[in-house]
């Protein structure tokens, strides 16, 4: 007697999967404003109703997380409070309060034989979110993905299988509640690597694909998707401090975008210094990293700074120099002129968000202009490349590619367009 293997049956429970988010995704795209926001407000009560459900199911998580020696700061990601449950229903609130993308004309014009012609957004139609240890995720993208008019497959991490599945389960109720497709979030089946194969490959079935989380997720959903996927990169962001900088404003530029929340992508992996200041900021920036309880991973002239204030101090590596480190880490390297910190940044960056701290104009000019990234900062903190400090709400993911979307991800991010053309009975002659 034949029978199915396992892999045929997570990929049929896959594409089942995704066949019913298609279905959604048609009502989705015709629903009114009115209706997906009642539905956000729903399922943000939800979560804040069932918190104790979600804490209960995250606490499983959490402690296989500890048991398996998982770093600080992924089972920081994974955890989930009462606290963090009602900031990830605020964002969902956040969401609902923002202008519907959907039909929004991005340009019109009138051709010289009368077609009215109308560049209108249009939601993309079902997208594949593959995540890490990151609950939050979960109802962000949900949230967006409702607001924008998709459909939304969820795959996160097994190790956050528990808590995803709690959260799911509590929108689902919200959205069916709210009369809106039960379908129009759901979490892909299976914890293998062949359901996220399975996923990336449902070519016709899912319309685009974004990865969240380290270089290796994003590496193999990039490659081996047949699905289009958006990039969305590892965050090994620098600070420059110029030699025209403000050293106290420098300072607690630094320790703010190091170690205000290091466990996440837009925390500075490494600053650079300019060596005609070196001698004033580094005293004042070690001290207040030590403070912060930051270890520094330095270069030969970061050394001669480093006894005096007591910090944390390592040689510098390459790989320090292109890790992300999720950590009180920081690698850190005096450089001759703007000029080398920007070959340096060339050389190591991801692309995600370089900040400069500096008084002098054509110097933050020549930054912004020399460097290929997502975000570039001047005289501010990395940590504000975020959906909601850009005033999107929550965000589905930084994008560091080039095409269709770069940068935080919001609303109309999540949209494509179609030409409306509206005549009276033209032919083409």
């Amino acid at each position: 007697m034949t029978g199915t293997s396992p892999d045929n049956d997570e990929r049929a429970a896959v594409l089942a999967t995704a066949r019913r988010a298609k279905d959604a995704a048609v009502d989705l795209a015709t629903a009114s404003r009115a209706a997906k926001d009642t539905a956000l407000i729903a399922m943000a009560d939800a979560l804040v109703k069932h918190s104790d459900v979600i804490v209960t199911a995250n606490a499983i998580d959490v402690a296989r997380a500890k048991e398996n020696g998982t770093a600080e700061g992924i089972v920081d990601r994974l955890t989930l409070t009462p606290d963090r449950i009602r900031d990830i229903a605020d964002a969902l609130r956040d969401v609902a309060d923002l202008a519907d993308p959907v039909g929004v004309v991005i340009r019109g014009w009138t051709q010289p034989n009368g077609l009215q012609i109308r560049q209108v957004r249009v939601p993309l139609g079902v997208l594949g979110i593959i995540y890490e240890a990151r609950p939050n995720v979960t109802v962000d993208a949900a949230g967006l993905g409702l607001k924008s008019g998709n459909a939304v497959l969820l795959r996160g991490s097994s190790s956050a299988y528990d808590s995803n599945t709690a959260l799911v389960n509590v929108m689902q109720d919200a959205l069916e509640a709210s009369g809106l497709p039960r379908d129009a979030v759901q979490l892909v089946p299976g914890t293998s690597h062949e359901s996220v194969k399975h996923l990336i490959t449902a070519r016709g079935l899912v319309d685009v694909v974004i990865p969240r989380g380290g270089a290796a997720l994003i590496r193999s959903v990039v490659e081996d998707s047949t699905v289009p996927s958006i990039e969305t990169g590892i965050g090994n962001c620098h600070v420059y401090v110029d030699k025209d900088a403000d050293v106290e404003k420098a300072v607690r530029i630094l320790v703010n975008a190091k170690a205000q929340r290091p466990s996440v992508c837009n925390a500075a992996e490494t600053f650079l210094v300019h060596q005609d200041i070196a001698a004033t900021f580094l005293p004042a920036a070690l001290t207040a990293l030590k403070d912060a309880g930051v270890t520094v991973h330095g270069d030969e002239r970061i050394a001669p700074y480093v006894d005096a204030s007591g910090v944390g101090f390592a040689p510098v590596t390459d790989e320090d120099w292109e890790v992300e480190y999720y950590s009180y880490d920081i690698a850190a390297g005096v450089v001759d002129s703007l000029e080398d910190a920007l070959r340096h940044i060339r050389k190591w960056g991801s692309g995600h968000t370089e900040a400069i701290v500096t008084d002098s104009v054509s110097s933050a000019q020549r930054f912004v202009a020399g460097v290929d990234a997502a975000a570039v900062m001047v005289n501010a903190s990395t940590r504000f490349t975020d959906g909601g400090e850009f005033g999107f709400g929550a965000e589905i993911g930084i994008s560091t590619q080039k095409l269709h979307a770069r940068g935080p991800m919001g609303l109309p991010e999540l949209t494509s367009t179609t030409y409306v053309v509206t005549g009276d009975g033209q032919v083409r002659g």
